[in-house]
Protein backbone atom coordinates (compact mmCIF):
# COMPACT_ATOMS: atom_id res chain seq x y z
CA UNK A 1 0.00 0.00 0.00
CA UNK A 2 0.79 3.38 -0.94
CA UNK A 3 1.84 5.84 2.12
CA UNK A 4 1.42 9.81 0.88
CA UNK A 5 2.99 11.13 3.74
CA UNK A 6 3.16 14.60 2.53
CA UNK A 7 1.40 17.60 0.80
CA UNK A 8 4.17 17.93 -1.46
CA UNK A 9 4.33 14.18 -2.62
CA UNK A 10 0.71 14.43 -3.33
CA UNK A 11 1.55 17.22 -5.90
CA UNK A 12 4.32 15.08 -7.02
CA UNK A 13 2.26 11.91 -7.49
CA UNK A 14 -0.10 14.24 -9.39
CA UNK A 15 2.15 15.99 -11.52
CA UNK A 16 1.77 19.46 -9.98
CA UNK A 17 3.94 22.32 -8.95
CA UNK A 18 4.85 22.43 -5.67
CA UNK A 19 3.20 23.41 -3.38
CA UNK A 20 3.59 27.38 -2.09
CA UNK A 21 2.70 25.88 1.73
CA UNK A 22 4.66 22.53 2.87
CA UNK A 23 1.41 22.22 5.14
CA UNK A 24 -1.54 23.06 2.75
CA UNK A 25 -2.70 23.50 -0.67
CA UNK A 26 -5.41 23.62 -3.13
CA UNK A 27 -5.47 22.10 -5.80
CA UNK A 28 -7.61 22.17 -9.36
CA UNK A 29 -9.30 18.85 -10.17
CA UNK A 30 -8.88 19.81 -13.70
CA UNK A 31 -5.08 20.03 -13.58
CA UNK A 32 -4.73 16.76 -11.91
CA UNK A 33 -2.67 14.24 -14.04
CA UNK A 34 -1.41 11.31 -12.34
CA UNK A 35 2.34 9.96 -12.90
CA UNK A 36 1.49 6.22 -12.51
CA UNK A 37 -2.04 4.48 -11.96
CA UNK A 38 -0.16 1.84 -9.68
CA UNK A 39 0.14 4.23 -6.81
CA UNK A 40 -3.68 4.76 -6.82
CA UNK A 41 -4.87 0.78 -6.36
CA UNK A 42 -4.22 1.41 -2.66
CA UNK A 43 -3.39 3.92 -0.66
CA UNK A 44 -3.29 6.42 2.52
CA UNK A 45 -2.60 9.68 3.08
CA UNK A 46 -0.76 11.24 6.18
CA UNK A 47 -3.10 14.48 5.93
CA UNK A 48 -6.55 15.71 5.84
CA UNK A 49 -8.15 16.06 2.48
CA UNK A 50 -11.53 17.76 1.43
CA UNK A 51 -12.84 17.33 -1.95
CA UNK A 52 -15.57 19.36 -4.07
CA UNK A 53 -15.98 17.26 -7.18
CA UNK A 54 -17.96 17.40 -10.40
CA UNK A 55 -17.87 14.64 -13.35
CA UNK A 56 -15.06 12.62 -12.62
CA UNK A 57 -14.41 10.12 -14.86
CA UNK A 58 -13.05 7.47 -12.16
CA UNK A 59 -14.61 5.51 -9.16
CA UNK A 60 -13.37 5.94 -5.72
CA UNK A 61 -13.54 3.27 -3.08
CA UNK A 62 -13.16 2.95 0.42
CA UNK A 63 -13.38 -0.47 1.66
CA UNK A 64 -15.92 -2.16 -0.70
CA UNK A 65 -17.79 0.98 -1.22
CA UNK A 66 -17.70 2.72 -4.80
CA UNK A 67 -19.17 5.64 -5.54
CA UNK A 68 -19.05 7.70 -8.89
CA UNK A 69 -19.05 11.48 -8.73
CA UNK A 70 -21.52 13.68 -10.13
CA UNK A 71 -22.46 17.10 -9.80
CA UNK A 72 -21.20 19.06 -6.45
CA UNK A 73 -20.27 16.31 -4.39
CA UNK A 74 -18.17 16.64 -1.51
CA UNK A 75 -16.11 13.75 0.35
CA UNK A 76 -14.01 14.22 3.62
CA UNK A 77 -10.65 11.86 4.43
CA UNK A 78 -8.79 11.83 7.76
CA UNK A 79 -5.30 10.69 8.14
CA UNK A 80 -4.92 6.73 7.60
CA UNK A 81 -8.00 6.18 5.97
CA UNK A 82 -7.60 3.78 3.13
CA UNK A 83 -8.92 4.75 -0.50
CA UNK A 84 -8.28 3.15 -4.06
CA UNK A 85 -9.36 5.15 -7.35
CA UNK A 86 -10.11 3.16 -10.58
CA UNK A 87 -10.25 4.61 -13.91
CA UNK A 88 -11.55 3.75 -16.98
CA UNK A 89 -9.23 5.69 -18.73
CA UNK A 90 -5.29 5.38 -19.14
CA UNK A 91 -4.34 8.20 -16.49
CA UNK A 92 -5.88 8.27 -12.88
CA UNK A 93 -7.16 11.82 -13.39
CA UNK A 94 -8.01 13.09 -17.60
CA UNK A 95 -7.63 16.65 -17.33
CA UNK A 96 -10.67 17.40 -19.16
CA UNK A 97 -12.98 14.68 -17.31
CA UNK A 98 -13.88 16.94 -14.57
CA UNK A 99 -13.78 20.20 -12.13
CA UNK A 100 -13.53 20.83 -8.77
CA UNK A 101 -10.80 21.59 -6.01
CA UNK A 102 -9.53 19.36 -3.24
CA UNK A 103 -8.24 20.81 0.25
CA UNK A 104 -5.26 19.57 1.45
CA UNK A 105 -3.77 19.86 4.78
CA UNK A 106 -1.51 18.35 7.69
CA UNK A 107 -2.32 17.69 11.38
CA UNK A 108 0.44 19.90 12.03
CA UNK A 109 -1.15 22.74 10.32
CA UNK A 110 -3.84 23.00 13.43
CA UNK A 111 -0.63 24.11 15.95
CA UNK A 112 -2.58 24.40 18.65
CA UNK A 113 -6.03 26.01 17.36
CA UNK A 114 -9.20 24.41 18.72
CA UNK A 115 -9.59 23.13 15.76
CA UNK A 116 -7.21 20.50 16.46
CA UNK A 117 -9.48 19.20 18.74
CA UNK A 118 -12.82 20.13 17.11
CA UNK A 119 -12.04 18.45 14.28
CA UNK A 120 -12.29 15.12 15.59
CA UNK A 121 -15.90 15.62 16.49
CA UNK A 122 -17.14 15.93 12.62
CA UNK A 123 -17.49 12.62 12.23
CA UNK A 124 -17.97 12.94 8.33
CA UNK A 125 -13.98 12.23 8.09
CA UNK A 126 -15.17 8.46 8.62
CA UNK A 127 -17.84 8.21 6.19
CA UNK A 128 -17.60 5.47 3.50
CA UNK A 129 -17.49 7.43 0.26
CA UNK A 130 -20.92 6.65 -1.05
CA UNK A 131 -21.89 8.62 1.65
CA UNK A 132 -21.04 11.67 0.00
CA UNK A 133 -22.18 15.28 0.59
CA UNK A 134 -24.61 16.78 -2.22
CA UNK A 135 -24.79 20.09 -2.54
CA UNK A 136 -27.16 22.37 -4.00
CA UNK A 137 -26.16 25.07 -6.10
CA UNK A 138 -26.36 27.89 -3.73
CA UNK A 139 -23.93 25.90 -1.12
CA UNK A 140 -21.94 24.86 -4.37
CA UNK A 141 -20.93 28.45 -4.26
CA UNK A 142 -20.60 29.34 -0.81
CA UNK A 143 -18.51 26.00 -0.94
CA UNK A 144 -16.26 27.11 -3.82
CA UNK A 145 -16.05 30.92 -2.13
CA UNK A 146 -14.00 29.32 0.90
CA UNK A 147 -11.88 27.06 -1.37
CA UNK A 148 -11.11 30.24 -3.17
CA UNK A 149 -9.95 32.56 -0.04
CA UNK A 150 -7.69 29.73 0.71
CA UNK A 151 -6.17 29.06 -1.97
CA UNK A 152 -5.68 33.29 -2.31
CA UNK A 153 -4.72 33.44 1.34
CA UNK A 154 -1.31 31.23 1.09
CA UNK A 155 0.19 33.22 -1.64
CA UNK A 156 1.20 35.73 0.52
CA UNK A 157 2.69 34.17 4.05
CA UNK A 158 2.60 36.34 6.76
CA UNK A 159 2.19 35.83 10.42
CA UNK A 160 -1.39 36.30 9.58
CA UNK A 161 -1.75 33.59 7.06
CA UNK A 162 -2.09 30.67 9.26
CA UNK A 163 -4.48 32.29 11.60
CA UNK A 164 -7.12 33.32 8.46
CA UNK A 165 -6.30 30.14 6.79
CA UNK A 166 -7.78 28.19 10.11
CA UNK A 167 -10.65 30.33 9.87
CA UNK A 168 -11.75 29.47 6.95
CA UNK A 169 -11.07 25.48 6.95
CA UNK A 170 -12.79 26.18 10.19
CA UNK A 171 -15.71 27.89 8.47
CA UNK A 172 -15.92 25.14 5.75
CA UNK A 173 -16.47 22.31 8.28
CA UNK A 174 -19.30 24.62 9.86
CA UNK A 175 -20.80 24.69 6.47
CA UNK A 176 -20.34 20.71 5.58
CA UNK A 177 -21.99 19.83 9.20
CA UNK A 178 -24.93 22.41 8.26
CA UNK A 179 -25.24 20.90 4.91
CA UNK A 180 -25.26 17.27 5.61
CA UNK A 181 -28.11 18.08 8.58
CA UNK A 182 -30.37 19.41 5.35
CA UNK A 183 -29.37 16.59 3.26
CA UNK A 184 -30.46 13.96 6.40
CA UNK A 185 -33.47 16.17 5.95
CA UNK A 186 -34.24 16.31 2.10
CA UNK A 187 -33.55 12.80 1.83
CA UNK A 188 -35.97 11.77 4.50
CA UNK A 189 -37.78 9.28 2.63
CA UNK A 190 -34.44 7.41 2.40
CA UNK A 191 -33.49 8.01 6.11
CA UNK A 192 -37.59 7.09 6.96
CA UNK A 193 -36.82 3.87 4.97
CA UNK A 194 -33.23 3.41 6.61
CA UNK A 195 -34.75 3.53 10.61
CA UNK A 196 -37.65 1.32 9.47
CA UNK A 197 -34.51 -1.79 8.60
CA UNK A 198 -32.86 -0.41 11.30
CA UNK A 199 -35.53 -1.39 13.86
CA UNK A 200 -36.52 -4.83 11.69
CA UNK A 201 -32.87 -5.55 12.52
CA UNK A 202 -32.80 -5.15 15.55
CA UNK A 203 -35.70 -6.79 16.35
CA UNK A 204 -34.26 -9.61 14.56
CA UNK A 205 -31.24 -9.82 16.45
CA UNK A 206 -32.94 -9.70 19.75
CA UNK A 207 -36.09 -12.18 19.01
CA UNK A 208 -33.55 -14.50 17.14
CA UNK A 209 -31.20 -14.65 20.44
CA UNK A 210 -27.87 -14.17 17.95
CA UNK A 211 -26.55 -12.55 20.99
CA UNK A 212 -25.81 -16.30 22.05
CA UNK A 213 -23.40 -16.99 19.04
CA UNK A 214 -22.20 -12.98 18.14
CA UNK A 215 -22.40 -11.44 21.73
CA UNK A 216 -23.82 -7.88 22.58
CA UNK A 217 -25.17 -6.01 19.22
CA UNK A 218 -22.77 -3.02 17.81
CA UNK A 219 -23.65 -0.34 15.81
CA UNK A 220 -20.99 -1.65 13.25
CA UNK A 221 -22.80 -5.00 12.76
CA UNK A 222 -26.28 -2.79 12.22
CA UNK A 223 -23.68 -0.63 9.56
CA UNK A 224 -22.56 -3.70 7.56
CA UNK A 225 -25.85 -4.96 7.43
CA UNK A 226 -26.77 -1.67 6.04
CA UNK A 227 -23.85 -1.11 3.86
CA UNK A 228 -23.33 1.96 5.89
CA UNK A 229 -20.58 3.39 7.55
CA UNK A 230 -21.04 3.12 11.70
CA UNK A 231 -20.85 7.19 12.11
CA UNK A 232 -23.08 7.71 9.21
CA UNK A 233 -25.86 5.15 10.31
CA UNK A 234 -25.70 7.19 13.90
CA UNK A 235 -26.03 10.58 12.40
CA UNK A 236 -28.93 9.86 10.41
CA UNK A 237 -30.90 8.09 12.94
CA UNK A 238 -29.97 11.01 15.46
CA UNK A 239 -31.44 13.41 12.43
CA UNK A 240 -34.58 11.64 12.59
CA UNK A 241 -35.29 10.77 15.94
CA UNK A 242 -32.53 12.31 18.20
CA UNK A 243 -31.26 9.27 19.56
CA UNK A 244 -28.00 7.45 18.07
CA UNK A 245 -27.48 3.84 16.91
CA UNK A 246 -26.17 3.00 19.81
CA UNK A 247 -29.14 4.95 22.13
CA UNK A 248 -31.26 1.99 19.68
CA UNK A 249 -29.61 -0.32 20.65
CA UNK A 250 -30.16 -0.13 24.51
CA UNK A 251 -33.12 0.47 24.02
CA UNK A 252 -34.27 -2.01 22.40
CA UNK A 253 -32.12 -4.41 24.44
CA UNK A 254 -33.77 -3.05 27.46
CA UNK A 255 -37.37 -3.65 26.20
CA UNK A 256 -36.43 -7.24 25.24
CA UNK A 257 -34.27 -7.88 28.62
CA UNK A 258 -38.04 -6.40 30.73
CA UNK A 259 -39.92 -9.24 28.34
CA UNK A 260 -37.68 -11.82 30.11
CA UNK A 261 -37.83 -10.86 33.89
CA UNK A 262 -41.75 -10.30 33.73
CA UNK A 263 -42.92 -13.30 31.46
CA UNK A 264 -39.77 -15.97 31.77
CA UNK A 265 -38.65 -17.89 34.62
CA UNK A 266 -34.94 -17.22 33.20
CA UNK A 267 -32.20 -16.37 36.01
CA UNK A 268 -30.46 -12.74 35.36
CA UNK A 269 -27.38 -14.62 34.11
CA UNK A 270 -29.24 -16.82 31.66
CA UNK A 271 -30.86 -13.54 30.07
CA UNK A 272 -27.87 -11.57 30.15
CA UNK A 273 -26.49 -14.46 28.10
CA UNK A 274 -29.31 -14.57 25.94
CA UNK A 275 -29.03 -10.85 25.36
CA UNK A 276 -24.82 -11.57 24.04
CA UNK A 277 -23.27 -10.63 27.26
CA UNK A 278 -20.52 -12.21 28.33
CA UNK A 279 -20.27 -11.00 32.39
CA UNK A 280 -23.85 -10.93 33.66
CA UNK A 281 -22.19 -8.05 35.54
CA UNK A 282 -22.19 -5.76 32.65
CA UNK A 283 -25.60 -6.22 32.16
CA UNK A 284 -26.60 -5.78 35.44
CA UNK A 285 -24.99 -2.20 35.09
CA UNK A 286 -26.61 -0.87 31.73
CA UNK A 287 -29.76 -2.10 32.94
CA UNK A 288 -29.72 -0.26 36.38
CA UNK A 289 -28.29 2.82 34.48
CA UNK A 290 -31.44 2.96 32.15
CA UNK A 291 -34.00 1.97 34.64
CA UNK A 292 -32.59 3.17 37.76
CA UNK A 293 -33.29 -0.65 39.33
CA UNK A 294 -31.38 -3.37 39.57
CA UNK A 295 -32.90 -6.32 36.93
CA UNK A 296 -33.41 -8.51 40.14
CA UNK A 297 -34.85 -5.09 42.07
CA UNK A 298 -37.63 -4.29 38.26
CA UNK A 299 -38.51 -8.37 38.65
CA UNK A 300 -39.86 -8.27 42.20
CA UNK A 301 -41.22 -4.96 41.63
CA UNK A 302 -43.33 -6.23 38.21
CA UNK A 303 -44.09 -9.50 40.58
Amino acid sequence: MQVINSVSEFHRLLSIAPPMHPLISVVHVSELHAVTSDVWKKFTTNFYTISLKNNIQSKIKYGQNYYDFDRGTMTFTAPKQVQSVEVETTNTFNKTSGSGYVLMFHPDFLGKHPLVVNIKNYSFFSYSVNEALHLSEREENDVIAIFKKIEEEYQHIDRHTQGVLLAQIDLLLQYSNRFYERQFITRKWVNDDLLVRTESLINEYFNTELGLKNGVLTVDYLARQLNLSSNYLSDALRSLTGQSAQQHIHEKLIEKAKVYLTVSNLSVSEIAYNLGFERPQSFNKLFKNKTEMSPLQFRQSFN
